[in-house]
Order: C-alpha cells, then structure tokens, then sequence
C-alpha cells in the first residue's frame, strides 16, 4: 500500500461491524488462520453474508485466502496490516502549527451570508 485512497479502502473494509469482527477473530487466530466454517460458527453469519464480508477484506488486502482441498483458510496479512497502522501513526503527536491554519474572514460570524445565523 503506498498511497492514501489504499489505506482508505482497508479503513472502509474496517468500518462494518460484521467486518470488524471477522478481522479481530483472524487477528486472534494468528498465522494459522481460520476456515470458513470456522468463522461462522464464531461470529453466527450465514455462509453467504460471511462470503461476502470476506470478499471485501480480501480486496482491501487485509486477508489472505489460500485454497486446501475444499477448505479456504483465511489469515491476516499481517505486514498489511502495520501498514495501515503505521499510516494512522506516522504523524502522532507532531504538532500542527496554527500559521498553517486561516484565520477567519473579518466580521465573522457576522457576515450576512453566514450559514449558522439562518
């Protein structure tokens, strides 16, 4: 992942509850993994809601699936994931300063095309 609408996808991916459930169940599972019967009996989706929350986490590349026989193991791609968490904490704490920020225009919030006074 290098640019921010990619770490923006995985965010979105994140920002279902169902998928930020699975997500934290797999995190939990570690490399190993899960199967997808696994992940439906620990989070009670049916089979095709599950498919389609993990379709969108594998598109957000935050989940790796790999075919064994019949079962689909997914894991976390756990490099990934630093990604998007170093993205988020790049800039912690760095300060901003207020130069960068405009003052309000002269009169505010007196202006007559003020939208908070309507």
């Amino acid at each position: 992942m290098d640019t921010e609408s990619q770490y923006a996808q995985a965010l979105a991916a994140l920002g279902h509850d169902a998928r930020l459930k699975v997500f934290r169940l797999l995190v939990k599972a570690g490399k190993g993994g899960l199967g997808v019967g696994e992940i439906g009996q620990h989070t009670g989706l049916a089979a095709s809601t599950l498919a389609h929350h993990l379709r969108m986490l594998v598109a957000a590349g935050l989940v790796l699936q790999q075919k064994n026989g019949r079962e689909v193991r997914n894991t976390v791609d756990f490099p990934k994931m630093r990604e998007v968490l170093d993205f988020l904490t790049s800039e912690c704490c760095a300060g901003v300063q207020l130069e960068q920020v405009k003052p309000p225009p002269a009169g505010w919030p007196f202006l007559t095309n003020n939208p908070i006074k309507k």
